[in-house]
Protein backbone atom coordinates (compact mmCIF):
# COMPACT_ATOMS: atom_id res chain seq x y z
CA UNK A 1 0.00 0.00 0.00
CA UNK A 2 1.23 3.09 -0.66
CA UNK A 3 1.73 5.93 1.73
CA UNK A 4 -1.25 8.23 -0.13
CA UNK A 5 -3.53 5.23 0.30
CA UNK A 6 -2.52 4.79 4.06
CA UNK A 7 -3.16 8.77 4.30
CA UNK A 8 -6.41 8.51 2.62
CA UNK A 9 -7.37 6.09 5.04
CA UNK A 10 -6.47 7.28 7.93
CA UNK A 11 -8.30 10.46 6.98
CA UNK A 12 -11.61 9.16 5.87
CA UNK A 13 -11.07 7.09 9.31
CA UNK A 14 -10.57 10.72 11.24
CA UNK A 15 -13.14 11.92 9.24
CA UNK A 16 -16.11 9.52 10.36
CA UNK A 17 -14.41 9.63 13.81
CA UNK A 18 -15.32 13.56 13.70
CA UNK A 19 -18.63 13.07 11.94
CA UNK A 20 -19.73 10.17 14.73
CA UNK A 21 -18.46 12.64 17.61
CA UNK A 22 -20.55 15.55 15.87
CA UNK A 23 -23.63 12.92 15.94
CA UNK A 24 -22.68 12.08 19.46
CA UNK A 25 -22.61 15.23 20.46
CA UNK A 26 -26.17 16.26 18.67
CA UNK A 27 -27.93 13.58 19.96
CA UNK A 28 -26.77 15.14 23.44
CA UNK A 29 -27.59 18.44 22.68
CA UNK A 30 -31.03 17.65 21.84
CA UNK A 31 -31.07 15.43 24.50
CA UNK A 32 -30.17 18.36 27.39
CA UNK A 33 -32.98 20.30 25.52
CA UNK A 34 -35.85 17.83 25.96
CA UNK A 35 -34.34 17.45 29.92
CA UNK A 36 -34.62 20.95 30.46
CA UNK A 37 -38.36 21.43 28.88
CA UNK A 38 -39.12 17.92 31.47
CA UNK A 39 -37.43 19.98 34.34
CA UNK A 40 -39.15 23.26 33.28
CA UNK A 41 -42.23 21.56 33.42
CA UNK A 42 -41.40 19.66 36.62
CA UNK A 43 -40.13 22.99 38.30
CA UNK A 44 -43.74 24.87 37.05
CA UNK A 45 -45.77 22.03 38.91
CA UNK A 46 -43.77 21.78 41.92
CA UNK A 47 -44.34 25.73 42.13
CA UNK A 48 -48.00 25.54 41.56
CA UNK A 49 -47.78 22.56 44.45
CA UNK A 50 -46.27 25.17 46.87
CA UNK A 51 -48.94 27.08 46.05
CA UNK A 52 -51.34 24.82 47.11
CA UNK A 53 -49.48 23.73 50.20
CA UNK A 54 -48.78 27.42 51.33
CA UNK A 55 -52.91 27.99 51.13
CA UNK A 56 -53.57 24.63 52.80
CA UNK A 57 -51.00 26.14 55.72
CA UNK A 58 -52.97 29.06 55.73
CA UNK A 59 -56.41 27.47 56.03
CA UNK A 60 -55.12 25.19 58.94
CA UNK A 61 -53.40 28.30 60.86
CA UNK A 62 -56.50 29.64 61.03
CA UNK A 63 -58.37 26.14 61.95
CA UNK A 64 -56.05 26.05 64.93
CA UNK A 65 -56.56 29.44 66.05
CA UNK A 66 -60.21 28.99 66.21
CA UNK A 67 -59.50 25.14 68.12
CA UNK A 68 -57.27 27.07 70.56
CA UNK A 69 -60.11 29.54 70.92
CA UNK A 70 -62.63 26.94 71.56
CA UNK A 71 -60.35 25.09 74.03
CA UNK A 72 -59.84 28.49 76.03
CA UNK A 73 -63.79 28.63 75.80
CA UNK A 74 -64.71 24.97 77.39
CA UNK A 75 -61.60 25.77 79.92
CA UNK A 76 -63.35 29.03 80.90
CA UNK A 77 -66.84 27.05 80.77
CA UNK A 78 -65.31 23.79 82.66
CA UNK A 79 -63.66 26.91 85.09
CA UNK A 80 -67.31 28.89 85.89
CA UNK A 81 -69.86 26.02 85.31
CA UNK A 82 -69.96 24.71 89.28
CA UNK A 83 -70.32 28.64 90.32
CA UNK A 84 -72.99 28.64 87.50
CA UNK A 85 -74.96 25.58 88.53
CA UNK A 86 -74.42 26.88 92.48
CA UNK A 87 -76.40 30.51 91.72
CA UNK A 88 -78.88 28.58 89.81
CA UNK A 89 -79.68 26.06 92.67
CA UNK A 90 -79.57 29.14 94.91
CA UNK A 91 -81.88 31.14 92.91
CA UNK A 92 -84.05 27.66 92.86
CA UNK A 93 -84.33 27.31 96.08
CA UNK A 94 -84.99 30.67 96.93
CA UNK A 95 -87.61 30.68 94.67
CA UNK A 96 -89.43 27.26 96.30
CA UNK A 97 -88.78 28.96 99.45
CA UNK A 98 -90.83 31.50 99.16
Amino acid sequence: MTDVAVLERRVTALEQEVEGEKLVTRHILEQTRLNADDLAAIKARLANHDRRFDSHDARFDKLDARFDRLDADLRSLRADLPKMVAETLREVLRERDR
